[in-house]
């Protein structure tokens, strides 16, 4: 009865991270928006934009876009999908998610990675594969089931929940001016981990635009 439950729960998920947003607007929408968070411009896809609310242009505390992955481009028009055939067209995550926030001066990124997690670390380490390094978080702490990866060329930090019912998920994030950045991403993709850096970083340069 558990293990149906669960295996419910994990297609929800996944469901959930693939669920379209219908309408993304007529022939004449544009196919970008210049969008502000807080305080700082973005050039977004009006297509990668998840919810139709957050599809105009102005001033916005927070958005909420998808890519597919690798070609980062936004993604086409879904096929409809209803509660009863979730099941059988159910693939795996082929994209990665971004949500843009304003920070309004919360702790930095940088600032969680040097001082907040090492922390909750626990004391053994894994040594590095391929440049990537594995840090698990304690299971007495607030970060119990996940495990902290870092990097340095290219440039990577996430924390990353662990395989269990559903796949394990990352958050990747980074500050760009008044604005929070967090990528989420399915953990399997760690093995290519300089191809996803390297993907976050192209992301980051081409929504900011060359005037952002």
């Amino acid at each position: 009865m558990l293990g149906g439950a669960a295996a419910v729960c994990a297609v929800a998920l996944v469901a959930y991270l693939l669920w379209p947003t219908w309408g993304a607007g007529g022939a004449n929408a544009p196919d970008k928006l210049p969008v502000s968070v807080g305080g700082t411009l973005f050039n977004l896809p009006a297509a990668a934009i998840r919810m139709k609310i957050q599809r105009h242009s102005g001033p916005q505390e927070r958005i909420d876009l998808d890519f597919l992955y690798p070609s980062l481009e936004p993604p086409g028009a879904p096929k409809h999908v209803t509660a009863d055939s979730v099941d059988a067209t159910m693939q795996p995550i082929d994209r990665i998610f971004l949500s843009i926030a304003a920070h309004h001066d919360a702790l930095a990124p940088e600032q969680r990675t040097a001082t907040i997690y090492p922390r909750y670390f626990d004391q053994a380490a894994t040594m590095p594969a391929d440049g990537l390094t594995m840090r698990m978080f304690r299971s007495d702490t607030p970060y119990g089931s996940e495990d902290f990866y870092s990097a340095a060329n290219p440039a990577l930090t996430a924390r990353c929940t662990r395989d269990a019912a559903t796949p394990g998920m990352c958050l990747s994030d980074r500050r760009v001016g008044g604005a929070d950045l967090t990528f989420r991403f399915p953990r399997s993709w760690l093995s290519q981990w300089q191809d996803v850096a390297n993907a976050m970083d192209r992301l980051t340069a081409q929504l900011r635009g060359p005037k952002g």
